[in-house]
């Protein structure tokens, strides 16, 4: 008998809507190092998608000429690891596009770190990982950038897991979306 199939996971990078450090709901810019470390960790982790959201164009269009140069230009023939990353990143105006992609918001559990979801239902690291390992609806993870989801996006999720914390006599939590998205699937995924 074969084993059951885990679920497919996608993550999401969100630039809008999300929080500036006011709480006031912005859009932020595109990074070119988020684009790369994102990608790597997707590939890593197993992730079928590595989804940017974006609503302006020309961001939009700076991403695809990033991912265009690693995946199909002189990039894929220096480092070619890269190009296998990259291919697995996906441009889109909003949330609606990933979710429309994927057959629908019903056919999806959307999934998020609960860095400022205060008062609704926390998942713990370990049922979130036992959760990801069974059969069921593909899992959409999102990650914010900026200071984190509006809370309109918090508000969405299915699953809110337990917010990453470093140690408390550093008095400090304020984590890169790349550092947080890397240690989040290896607590998913990770061995």
């Amino acid at each position: 008998m074969s084993p059951l199939p885990r679920r497919a996971l996608h993550l999401a990078l969100v630039h809008h809507p999300v929080v500036d450090r006011g709480g006031e709901v912005v859009t932020t810019a595109i990074t070119n190092m988020d684009l790369h470390d994102l990608s790597r960790s997707a590939r890593a982790y197993g992730a079928e998608a590595l989804w940017i959201v974006h609503p302006i164009d020309a961001q939009r269009e700076l991403a695809e000429r990033i991912r265009s140069h690693w995946v199909g230009g002189s990039g894929r023939d220096r480092i070619p690891s890269r190009a296998v990353a990259l291919e697995r990143m996906r441009i889109v105006p909003a949330l609606d596009d990933v979710y429309a992609e994927l057959g629908g918001r019903d056919g999806i559990e959307v999934w998020t770190t609960a860095a400022q979801a205060r008062g609704g239902a926390i998942t713990t690291y370990d049922d979130a990982r036992a959760r990801l390992a069974e059969p069921g609806s593909p899992v959409v993870l999102l990650f914010g950038t900026g200071w984190g989801l509006a809370p309109s996006v918090l508000e969405t999720a299915d699953v809110r897991i337990e917010p990453i914390a470093g140690d408390p006599e550093a008095a400090y939590n304020h984590l890169s979306v790349r550092a947080a998205a890397a240690i989040t699937l290896d607590r998913l995924r990770g061995r």
